[in-house]
């Protein structure tokens, strides 16, 4: 009996992990430095968040209200412990062309869409997918992200009110790379002394210290915007309910969720190799989906994993769902009540966290292996780094994955061949080795000698595979020829979905005797009824 497309769906759901800690012991220690770490990654979230909303066009608390919901609920439904999410600045480019000619409220209908469309791919577990990026585009993905970091905080060495467009000189800069410096000393030299606070915090609080304690003339937080605000307030997207709303939020919302699932995914296995914790790829898609549907409802911009803030986090030593919730909380707290004080943080101190971060997250080695790999792996790195930076990171990591599938075809296409011997009875025997799929199936049709072939040919499949459909149109195809020649062809070593499809009276004969059990990618023939009777 078929199982019941309801019944599918069940299955599929199964109840997430939960638990604070699933492979780290739970520790006062550890309590205490997941919440010092949360402190930390909250104060870096402020100035991103404000960043990015005015990136999308909306106002500061749209980012702060994100940031805190998203972080939130994938902190406590997420597929990995310590993963930090936020506004990002890949969905706020997106949205800016949205909010420029529908204004907010669409944005916000968008958002809802987004997180239903992540929680249709969760629950099909689409998240597995993330599997096929291979390592080379890991690489180039790292790479660029740290450099896309780098980039942004260097709008922090700007004039003030000057729209970005002159940069600090004289005295203004000098204190801006020292304080850069200072924090940079403290994030780096602190762990060698004493690992009792993060580095990062402590940077950020000594290099504020000193700011305040000198009277030193530098941006702080409080001269992006003011980070003061209430409780986020439920909302319902004031957009009319037809068909116009959807032609208009549709495209955008598979954009966002696209970018934002393969972001959160990727940053999933990045965290996942640096603690050597696994993740649930599904279960992260679901929470990522929840969060902006919720975020939606609350005035919130949406959004995803952040890379640079899920580094601070672990580098803090940030390991259970604690450091994430404690990050949320302290976001909101800012904006409740605590913003007069964090409007004074410097600037600086936030880019020198930054600037180890970027330090910290590009792939060093992958520079000094790109003359040991493979021409076409490092291709691959160079290219999904120079994309990401120009491009989006989700355009980088389609590109690796396209550019790697059509080298990794190409190279098994010049793998076809065929060794030829001939038996006691007069038959030629053609031993076929290497995949047989559409990029090898011409090549495969080279490998025989038709006309002067004798009247019974085999061909033997026992070192091959035949993979789609293109494999059994050439297989058909060669038989053909033969049938044209008034010759027979047998076929050896076949898969019996491959010996039912492939199975013509007269010139084309399948020795079953010895079939593999492999199945087929694609029952082609069955689906057509091209390639011969059932």
């Amino acid at each position: 009996m078929k199982t019941s497309v309801k019944a599918n769906l069940a299955n599929r759901l199964v109840m997430p992990d939960l638990r604070v800690s699933p492979t780290t012991v739970l520790t006062p220690g550890q309590v205490k430095t997941d919440i010092l770490s949360g402190l930390t990654v909250a104060l870096a979230l402020v100035p991103e968040a404000v960043a990015f909303s005015f990136v999308a066009g909306v106002h500061p608390l749209v980012g702060l209200y994100a940031a805190f919901l998203v972080g939130l609920i994938t902190a406590i439904f997420g597929g990995r412990p310590g993963m930090i999410s936020g506004a990002t600045g890949a969905l706020a480019v997106v949205m800016v062309a949205l909010v420029a000619q529908h204004g907010v409220e669409y944005l916000f209908a968008t958002v809802v869409l987004m997180g239903i469309l992540q929680l249709i791919a969760g629950a099909l577990h689409w998240g597995k997918f993330i599997r096929l990026v291979p390592h080379p585009v890991m690489l180039g993905f790292v790479n660029g992200l740290a450099i896309v970091i780098f980039l942004a905080q260097l709008t922090q060495f700007k004039e003030p009110g000057t729209g970005g467009t002159e940069w600090l000189t004289g005295l203004p800069l000098v204190i801006m790379l020292g304080l850069v410096g200072l924090t940079m000393l403290v994030v780096w030299g602190l762990p060698k002394l004493t690992k009792i606070v993060p580095a990062p915090l402590a940077g950020i609080a000594i290099t504020a210290v000193v700011v305040i304690l000198f009277g030193l003339d530098t941006p702080r937080v409080g001269d992006m915007a003011s980070i003061q605000g209430g409780f986020p307030p439920f909302h319902i997207p004031a957009v009319p309910l037809n068909l116009e709303t959807l032609h208009i939020i549709l495209p955008y919302a598979v954009i966002l969720a696209a970018i934002g699932l393969i972001e959160s995914l990727l940053t999933l296995n990045l965290v996942g190799e640096m603690t050597g914790q696994r993740g649930g790829a599904s279960q992260e898609c679901m929470a990522q989906g929840a969060a902006n549907v919720v975020t939606g409802f609350f005035g919130g911009m949406g959004g995803c994993a952040m890379i640079g803030q899920s580094m601070i986090n672990v580098k803090s030593g940030g390991r259970t769902r604690i450091a994430g919730i404690a990050a949320a909380l302290f976001l909101l707290s800012f904006i409740l009540v605590a913003s007069p004080l964090i409007e004074l943080i410097p600037l600086a101190a936030l880019v020198g966290v930054m600037f180890m971060v970027v330090i910290g997250t590009f792939a060093w080695n992958s520079l000094t292996i790109l003359r040991k790999v493979p021409l076409i792996d490092a291709f691959v790195i160079l290219l999904v780094t120079v994309v990401t930076v120009y491009a989006d990171l989700a355009v980088a990591v389609v590109v690796g994955v396209i550019v790697s599938a059509l080298a990794y075809a190409w190279n098994n296409a010049r793998r076809i061949h065929a060794t030829t011997y001939l038996t006691p009875e007069g038959a030629k025997v053609y031993q076929v080795q290497g995949p047989l799929f559409f990029g090898s199936s011409e090549g495969f049709i080279e490998l025989f000698d038709v006309t002067n072939d004798p009247s019974l040919v085999v061909v033997d499949f026992a070192a091959s595979r035949v993979v789609d459909q293109s494999a059994l149109q050439a297989i058909e195809a060669l038989a053909a020829k033969y049938e044209s020649q008034d010759k027979t062809v047998q076929l050896r070593h076949l898969s019996r979905d491959c010996h039912r499809l492939l199975s013509k009276a007269g010139h084309l004969m399948v020795d079953s005797d010895d079939d593999p059990d492999y199945q087929l990618a694609v029952d082609y023939g069955v689906r057509t009824g091209i390639l011969g009777g059932h």
